[in-house]
């Protein structure tokens, strides 16, 4: 199964072996971080300049088929 996590209509990381995407989209929107610090740096250092993502929207992609949306936002948002 191809997914992929776009940004404005580009796919910015794609892969088949069904973990990889899942886990970064989590990453991406704060859900594997236990804090701030932890996610800020992973977006700031990791997100946008080694994989080319930016703050805003994100799309999680399986087979051509939209299955999430989320948010790389500077504050993360625990609930």
């Amino acid at each position: 199964m191809k997914q992929e996590i776009k940004q404005n209509g580009e796919t910015i990381v794609e892969s088949d072996d069904n973990i990889s995407i899942p886990i970064i989209f989590n990453n991406l929107t704060g859900k594997n971080s236990k804090d701030n610090k932890d996610y800020q740096a992973y977006i700031k250092y990791t997100a946008i300049p080694m994989m080319g993502f930016q703050y805003g929207k994100i799309e999680c992609w399986e087979n051509g088929i939209l299955t999430r949306t989320g948010y790389i936002t500077k504050l993360l948002l625990i609930t």
